[in-house]
């Protein structure tokens, strides 16, 4: 694998949980970054995942083999036309970001598109920064690629594999329909999220009596809404076209059940409810009913063989039952990679102390 050097611009959730994997995997590779952040950088080294303990030039950093762009998508663009003197013969460059069109359009507009290849991990969560980095978050994660026209077959096989061996689940994509499917799955859903907590916000009243009663509901659809605001300004600019098209979709959606509830059609009322539920279940585990409060927790698990039956052995060894359980591929704004559900409180409360003490990364709801 040629890509011995491999730097970084950016270090907060997604590149560090990269680097962090490379490091973990690849003892012997150097990894190098720079950040907007002087104490990143210092951590990083500190944790031993980074060789410099200082900020890097770009020129330092345009000798690396391979480099991720890791900064919020149009910081990317402006990066990536700094980068373009500075790298050396043979280097990639890729990216995380969740948009595609307009680094790619840019890297055509530079005369980049044979050093240039399109990626975004989907995984993540609401949390940001290096310190939330993990090892282990690209584990059975989604990760799209989307290589340009020029870029050599060979490279683009190596940048597959390399992802392959972080223990993601690689997708390559033309660039436009990621953007359009990720307007769709991603995007909206963060607008609608930030939308509804903003409209609960004006309609509160001064004893702040919805805020206090938001319950299950509520929280797990809007809990997307405390993602990084930078991040989300710059994707809603950068996919403006197809998220301007999924929300009037969205709106017609709106439009059609609003008039559904007004002329008191129950019958195409259910239907809607039942479509969005048949769909809904037909993507993951069910959550065994709206009524019923669920007892579930994500675990990072390391993909080797019997990880999966260490962790039932543990809970089973302790009489402990376990409802559901599943992988999580599409890891965007979920935490861990196992999925598992309990059947009440108690036994839930004790799954997470036992995984714990056996060091395994566990993230309640």
């Amino acid at each position: 694998m040629s890509f011995e050097n491999i730097g970084f611009i950016g270090l907060g959730l997604i590149g560090g949980s990269i680097a962090k994997t490379l490091r973990r995997l690849y003892p012997e590779k150097k990894l190098y970054a720079t950040s907007g952040h002087l104490s990143t950088i210092t951590e990083a080294f500190e944790d031993h995942t980074i060789e410099n303990d200082h900020l890097l030039s770009l020129e330092e950093i345009g000798n690396c083999d391979l480099i991720f762009l890791c900064t919020p998508v149009q910081q990317n663009i402006s990066y990536l036309e700094q980068l373009k003197p500075l790298l050396k013969e043979g280097a990639i460059v890729t990216d995380v970001g969740s948009v595609k069109t307009d680094i790619h359009e840019a890297a055509m507009q530079l005369g980049m598109e044979h050093c240039f290849i399109g990626g975004h991990p989907m995984t993540g969560s609401e949390k940001t920064g290096y310190h939330n980095a993990t090892a282990y978050l690209l584990e059975n994660a989604y990760y799209i690629i989307t290589p340009t026209a020029q870029t050599p077959k060979d490279k683009v096989a190596e940048f597959t594999e390399l992802v392959r061996s972080l223990g993601a689940i690689t997708m390559v994509l033309d660039y436009r329909a990621h953007d359009h499917a990720t307007a769709t799955i991603s995007h909206l859903p963060h607008i609608v999220a930030a939308s509804l907590v903003n409209l609960v916000q004006k309609l509160d009243d001064e004893h702040e009596t919805m805020k206090t009663i938001a319950a299950g509901g509520f929280k797990d659809i809007t809990r997307i809404a405390s993602s990084s605001a930078v991040m989300w300004e710059n994707i809603c600019l950068s996919n403006r076209d197809q998220i301007l098209e999924i929300m009037d979709r969205f709106s017609d959606q709106l439009s059609a059940i609003r008039k559904e509830i007004a002329a008191s059609d129950g019958g195409s009322i259910n239907g809607f409810f039942q479509s969005a539920k048949d769909y809904r279940d037909s993507i993951t585990i069910s959550k065994s009913g709206p009524l019923k409060k669920v007892f579930e927790l994500y675990c990072d698990l390391i993909d080797e063989a019997g990880g999966i039956a260490t962790i039932a052995t543990i809970l089973a060894s302790n009489n402990l039952s376990i409802k559901n359980i599943g992988i999580i591929h599409n890891r965007e704004f979920e935490d861990g990679v196992l999925h598992l559900e309990m059947y009440e409180g108690e036994s839930l409360q004790k799954a997470v102390e036992l995984l714990r003490k056996y060091h395994y990364t566990v993230y309640e709801r």
